[in-house]
């Protein structure tokens, strides 16, 4: 059996977050690439076709992340690629996007949601979930 595709995209406006998450990943095995705009992701996703897309949810734009997933799950080529949104305006704005049903993820167009900062142990065993399986295409 051909080993799962273990390329991460990471997108962030934050350069730590991005620094540390990408380290996290490298440490365990997956290849990955980091951007920090919606422009520049969709360029590397169509480009590199990764398992998986890790994306903050405002960075150019309050919804940047809710729009690359958008474009992600509706296009034909790229909708087999898992997608994890992460944020921090839960902690920073007050904002409450948490997902509390598979519908409400599911309309998010994510496959997966995280509250920034990350917990290292459980992102890891969503991110194995999520490429486990998943072929390069």
């Amino acid at each position: 059996m051909p080993e799962p595709d273990k390329t991460v995209i990471i997108v962030d406006d934050d350069h730590d977050f991005l620094e540390m998450n990408r380290r996290v990943l490298v440490q365990n095995g997956y290849r990955v690439l980091c951007c920090t705009n919606y422009e520049d992701a969709l360029r590397c996703i169509k480009k590199h076709r990764p398992s998986l897309v890790v994306t903050d949810l405002m960075m150019d734009s309050m919804d940047s992340g809710f729009v690359l997933s958008r474009r992600i799950k509706q296009d034909p080529e790229l909708q087999g690629i898992a997608v994890i949104i992460v944020t921090a305006a839960s902690s920073r704005h007050g904002f409450d996007f948490k997902p509390q049903t598979p519908e409400e993820l599911a309309g998010m167009n994510a496959d997966a949601y995280f509250d920034k900062p990350l917990s290292c142990p459980v992102f890891l065993k969503k991110v194995s979930e999520l490429t486990r399986g998943r072929k390069k295409g």
